[in-house]
This record gives structure tokens, sequence and C-alpha cells, in this order.
């Protein structure tokens, strides 16, 4: 497959929404800067999406489930193929992208990469996923019992500053091979990744309106757990946050999952190798730029432990590099 997406910096410093397969700039938007966080430099302008604009991709997406819903299970698997072979193709312009926007070295962005592919690689197999169940006698002498799993509706995800590509792929692809359709809203600090993945998106052939792209800040999150044709919202993210939106969603009615932070502990006994607990604590504490959800964030050294753990993780941090990620250390 012969595929043309734009990779270099430059051609996505000033990025759009996608609503019901185009590309929709909105000029007139409000802007906010994004930052690469390893050298402070711009590389991005993003447009908040405002009310009006999530209306009109709630719009779209509600217009196009009516019509996607009827797709064979089959056939919308087949879209997923055609999505995990670009993804395969473009994983290391994806991978530079996401360095750049979050600042993680480039190892931990190819593997958050390739957790995506994989994302979509199980959906994939959605003709068998979503399969019901059926009983003869079920519920009682000659009463059958069958059970179908059926598509809802727009879903959307509001997705994390830690994993600007991973998360969505939580949710996107399992929503799409269901039947449902779908909004994307990265976070304003990490939008650059998703901007490549919707051109990759724009070439699979999914009917316009199922799979949609906006950018913005809290005011566009608002605006999709108020708006009525969204049927549902996951979000990945910091604790107060996920209490805003589970609130606010179920207010509304929505179907909602949220997942705030987490605190991690790692006990070390008196027998543990330090020539491997060591290396994995460091790299607990701060792979990804220290922004794992599974980060190590207290350790707990017991009885004789304490002492050499200690010294062990002092020495390994001072062995510690900083700085721009796409620069081989």
């Amino acid at each position: 497959m012969q595929t043309h997406v734009s990779t270099s910096i430059t051609a996505v410093k000033t990025l759009s929404h996608y609503i019901n397969g185009e590309w929709f700039g909105d000029p007139g938007a409000e802007r906010l800067p994004v930052l690469n966080p390893a050298t402070g430099e711009s590389v991005g302008a993003m447009p908040i999406a405002t009310a009006e604009t999530v209306d009109r991709v709630a719009q779209a997406a509600h217009q196009a489930f009516t019509s996607w819903r009827s797709v064979p299970p089959i056939e919308r698997a087949r879209y997923m193929f055609r999505l995990r072979e670009l993804l395969v193709q473009h994983t290391d312009e994806l991978a530079r992208l996401i360095t750049i926007e979050h600042g993680k070295v480039l190892s931990d962005s190819r593997g958050s990469v390739q957790r995506a592919i994989e994302n979509v690689e199980v959906a994939a197999g959605i003709p068998s996923l979503m399969m019901g169940y059926g009983l003869e006698n079920g519920a009682g002498r000659e009463i059958d019992e069958e059970a179908v799993r059926r598509p809802v509706g727009v879903f959307a995800c509001v997705a994390p500053f830690n994993f600007p590509l991973m998360v969505p792929f939580w949710f996107m692809p399992y929503a799409v091979a269901t039947g449902n359709t779908f909004i994307v809203k990265p976070s304003e600090q990490v939008p650059l990744s998703q901007q490549l993945v919707f051109e990759l998106i724009d070439q699979i052939g999914l009917p316009p309106g199922v799979l949609n792209l906006v950018n913005g800040d809290k005011r566009t999150v608002d605006a999709l757990l108020d708006h009525p044709l969204v049927r549902g919202i996951s979000f990945v993210g910091s604790t107060p946050v996920a209490r805003h939106i589970y609130a606010r969603a179920a207010a509304n009615g929505k179907r909602v999952q949220a997942s705030g932070g987490a605190k991690n502990v790692i006990v070390i006994m008196p027998d543990a190798v330090l020539e491997k607990t060591v290396p994995n604590v460091i790299n607990s504490a701060f792979g990804s730029s220290g922004q794992l959800c599974l980060a190590g964030s207290i350790i707990i050294r017991v009885g004789a432990a304490h002492e050499p753990v200690r010294d062990a993780l002092l020495a390994s941090m001072k062995q510690i590099q900083v700085g721009d990620g796409l620069t081989p250390k």
C-alpha cells in the first residue's frame, strides 16, 4: 500500500480537527501553543474546539452511526486490519512525534506505538469477541434465552498527557469495531501524534463521521460531557479530573469510565537480588519521563535491605540523564 503522510514537525505546526471525514482548521478558533518539554520550543498551535464545534462533530458522528451500526462485524474488522498495517509502517514517525511532544525517549515511544497496534489487532477479532449467547429453556420450560450485543451510539475519549498515542487506542478500535462511532479528544499538551494517526485513518476508507478528532481544553471536554448525542465517555488521567468527568457525565445519564491517578508501592525484602531489583525500580520510577501510571512512587525497604538498597538506588540515580529524547545518549 502506497501512503503519503506528513512526517516532519513543520507539517503539523498548525493543527486541525478531523470531523466527518474532513480536516477542519477552524481559523477563528483560539489556539494554544504546543511545546517540546525537553527544549521549550514551540512545535505546534492547537485550536480549541468550542461548544459549536463539539456539536458539529457530535452531529456528524451520530449521523454516521445510523448506517455504521448495520455494517457486518467482519466488514468493520477489515478497517482494523488496514489501520494496523499503516501504524506498523509509520511506527518510527509516530514515535518521533511522541518524543517531541511528550519528552520520553524513543524506545519508550516505540513501545507505546506497539501497544496501540496490539489493541487494533485485538479489535480486529470483533466478529468473535462481540458474539452473544443463547440458552434453551434458560428461563424455564420452553422459555429460551438469547443475548445480543448491540452498538449504542457516539462515544468519546478524553486522553491524558503521559501516553498521547496509546491511551486512545484502549477505546477507539473497540468502539468502532463494535459498530459505534467515536470522537478522540487528546490532551492539549500532546496533540501532535494524534494528528498523524488521523492522517492514517483518513486513508483506510472509513465512512465519514465514524472516527473524529477534536482538539481543546476543559471547555471542550465539558461540551462533550454535556452533549446529548454523546452516549459515553472514557477518561484516563488525574484523580481530580476523573472525579469531575465521572460526576458530570453521570449526571447527564452517560456511560462513563474514569481512571484516576495511582499510588504504587514497591516492597524490597532483605533477600532481594539488587542487580535486578534496582534497575527495575529505576525504570519504574523514571521510565517514560516518570509519567507511567504504574510508576513506583514509594519504596519500602524491609529490615536489612534498608542501607544497601538506599546506597544502590542513589548510585543508580546519579547515572540518569535528562535532555532531548531524540538525541542519542
